[in-house]
This record gives structure tokens, C-alpha cells and sequence, in this order.
């Protein structure tokens, strides 16, 4: 038995399928496909995969990955591509398969990149904005938790920012704490925005990539 890391990218209408749905369309792929997938034991077996971490519905995601297991090591890695991508739909395409080297729980922190603009207000001005907002001692927002509503600093989950003027647009790249302990959506630094400026902007967000503590890839 063989363990792969499959790799992806999620973009067009599937962007706005929820992680459920994206897995549920994984496990259907898997099964036409007709690799020798490891499933589950018990009276429901399944193709067994597992995701190092969910993209929130909305997001592109240009280098998501899967991990599965192999019954069969004889499977070139470009006939899994292949045969799964006959099998997707085209916002969901497979572009590489791996071996893992790192585990899913060493996730620490995830790059975006998010496009923002406003029909009625500069690429400049949002950029001031921004910069306005990031220079704050603290970003405190309202964020829903187990135990109700209570309020945040959500500028310690920024490793590091980038704002860039674009003619369209306003470009703001983010490294933000990522991960099953500590995992910043970056949709709170635009309701923080919006909140500070009183405007509903137009955004764009791709994730672009994941990392380990020490900003090493994952892999």
C-alpha cells in the first residue's frame, strides 16, 4: 500500500461548492476512475481521502491537495491525472501527485492573494485603507464561537502583508495563521475594512499555498 498526495486546483463554478460537496465529487471521481483506491473497513466501505485543509466556499484554491492510499503501486503518478481528470469537472483538475513529506496537522500558515474593488472609489484609496487598517495596534472584530459571539484581535493571526495599487484594483497579499488550532479566514480583515470604511467591496480571494511553522511549503 502506497500513500499519494494528489494535487489540485478548485476555480470557475466549483469555487462555490462547499468542502462537502468537494468531497463527495473527489470520491465519485475516485471510484470511475477505477485506481485501486484503499477503502474503508466496516459495513459501508468507501474510498478513503482525506483533505490537510477545507477551502472555504467561494475561495480559488490553486494548489489544494488530497491524500489517498494505493493498493497498487504499479500506477504511474501521470496515469492517476489521468484517469481522475476524466472524471472531474473543470473547475476541479488535478495537476501533479506526490508523496507526502510533510503530515496534514504540521499546517501553521496559508498565502492568499485577494482582489478588491469598489465601483465608486479609487484602486488608490482602497490601498490607503488598507494601510490605514494594518497600521492599527489591534484589529478587533466580532467572531462567532462555541460559546456565542465574542471579540477578537485578528492582526495576530497576519504574518505578513503586502498592498499593491493595481488599475482595477487593489492587491493584498496575506500570510495568515492557518490549521486546525489557529486559522484566520481572511474574510474578517475585509469585514474589518468594510466595517472601518462603511463600504461593501467587490473581492476576489485565492489561496495560494500552504506552510509549515517555519514557512517551509507544505509538502
Amino acid at each position: 500500500m502506497k500513500s499519494v498526495r494528489i494535487w489540485f486546483k478548485k476555480d470557475f463554478e466549483c469555487r462555490y461548492i462547499s468542502h462537502l460537496d468537494l468531497n463527495r465529487a473527489m470520491l465519485r471521481a475516485l471510484h470511475k476512475s477505477k485506481l485501486p483506491i484503499w477503502h474503508t473497513e466496516g459495513f459501508n466501505p468507501h474510498p478513503f481521502a482525506t483533505f490537510p485543509l477545507p477551502l472555504s466556499l467561494g475561495f480559488r484554491g490553486i494548489n489544494e491537495c488530497m491524500d489517498v492510499k494505493l493498493e497498487d503501486d504499479n500506477y504511474s503518478f501521470e496515469e492517476i491525472i489521468r484517469r481522475l481528470n476524466a472524471c472531474l469537472p473543470r473547475g476541479i483538475q488535478t495537476f501533479a501527485v506526490t508523496e507526502p513529506k510533510m503530515k496534514a496537522g504540521k499546517v501553521a500558515f496559508a498565502s492568499f492573494t485577494i482582489r478588491i474593488s469598489e465601483p465608486k472609489t479609487p484602486s488608490s484609496k482602497i490601498c490607503d485603507d488598507l494601510k490605514t487598517l494594518f497600521d492599527l495596534p489591534s484589529i478587533e472584530i466580532e467572531k462567532k464561537s462555541k460559546k456565542g459571539m465574542k471579540t477578537v484581535d485578528i492582526k495576530q493571526g497576519v504574518k505578513s502583508v503586502q498592498i499593491k495599487e493595481m488599475l482595477d484594483c487593489a492587491l493584498l497579499e496575506l500570510v495568515l495563521s492557518a490549521g486546525s488550532s489557529d486559522n484566520l479566514n481572511p474574510n474578517l480583515i475585509i469585514s474589518a475594512l468594510e466595517r472601518a470604511t462603511g463600504k461593501e467591496y467587490d473581492v476576489d480571494i485565492t489561496r495560494n499555498d500552504l506552510y509549515n511553522s517555519d514557512m517551509e511549503l507544505f509538502r
